[in-house]
């Protein structure tokens, strides 16, 4: 089987870690190559938004945000009650696969355009409006069983002002109100965003195989949970996006991957600041050392084929 381009950079990245290659990305590159991505992400979205936006597109988001609130509301039982996390731990993980993965989203989208399927142009809206219902009711969640309060404004501040979440709706709103001015800097954020993801890739490689190990007690349970909750998001996502949404092939599949992914960026920041209390490395360890890989190598291909059975059928 053929894998694209920037899924081998992350098949590499795993392989350098196994074989205990000794590299190691500098934080600041790491770092930097993310902010692309998601300015990238907002930027196309923001530009798309010129010629797709209208009044249907606002209650497209509402639906697609409904996702958000929905997942997490199924994977806090299942954490809770099969899995025997404590309160605060089960809220935190859920509010993981609720939100997003921007490197999935991102890898789909080249995985599309590299297959030649069209997808529309809207979706980095749908990406920013994903990373916010989750964190909310995560901290509801923990809240509520904590017998504890956080206040509106709190939740709305990590909701709206992390910094993935930032960066995407600041990218967005330059796309949309730069006009034609934004072409002089798309031979950074469009022409070479394949190659800043194949670098991230390599990168979250190398970070994945290592976190697999911080699974601990909780390894089986959580292997299954963070295989089992990404099919879960990825037929309700398909399943709204065609029978809802109406969305074309590319677009059915982009949105059982983005319901389908688990944040590793937006929600941790909004968790460690949130609930202090709660593991982050459980969070962590199954969002970016189970469910990314499993994505990048096994579900996105296989989200595509549902999108195309439902489409066509």
């Amino acid at each position: 089987m053929l894998l694209d381009v920037v899924v081998l950079f992350f098949v590499l990245g795993i392989a350098i870690q196994l074989l205990k290659v000794k590299l190691r990305f500098p934080e600041g590159l790491a770092r930097s190559l993310m902010l692309i991505l998601l300015i990238a992400i907002g930027l196309k979205g923001g530009i798309s938004l010129q010629s797709h936006g209208s009044i249907s597109l606002l209650w497209q988001a509402a639906i697609v945000a409904a996702i958000g609130l929905i997942l997490p509301l199924v994977a806090f039982p299942l954490l809770r009650y099969f899995g025997e996390f404590n309160p605060t731990n089960a809220a935190s993980i859920a509010a993981h696969y609720g939100s997003v993965s921007v490197g999935t989203y991102a890898v789909a989208l080249a995985v599309l355009e590299s297959n030649g399927v069209a997808y529309e142009g809207f979706f980095p809206l749908f990406v920013v409006v994903l990373e916010m219902p989750a964190i909310a009711v995560g901290i509801l969640l923990a809240s509520s069983a904590q017998k504890s309060q956080s206040t509106l404004p709190k939740i709305a501040h990590e909701m709206v002002l992390n910094p993935g979440v930032a960066l995407m709706l600041g990218g967005l709103l330059v796309g949309y109100f730069a006009n034609n001015s934004v072409q002089k800097i798309m031979p950074l954020f469009g022409d070479l965003f394949t190659a800043v993801l194949a670098l991230f890739l390599l990168d979250m490689g190398m970070i994945a195989a290592k976190k697999v190990k911080d699974l601990s007690e909780h390894a089986l349970f959580l292997v299954a949970f963070s295989i089992f909750m990404p099919l879960v998001g990825a037929l309700l996502g398909a399943g709204v996006g065609h029978y809802v949404l109406g969305f074309s092939t590319g677009g059915v599949a982009l949105l059982a991957v983005l319901s389908a992914s688990a944040s590793y960026i937006a929600v941790p920041a909004a968790m460690r600041e949130a609930l202090p209390e709660a593991n982050h490395s459980l969070s962590i360890a199954a969002s970016l050392g189970v469910t990314f890989p499993f994505n990048v190598l096994v579900g996105i291909p296989l989200y595509l084929l549902l999108a195309q059975w439902l489409t066509q059928s």
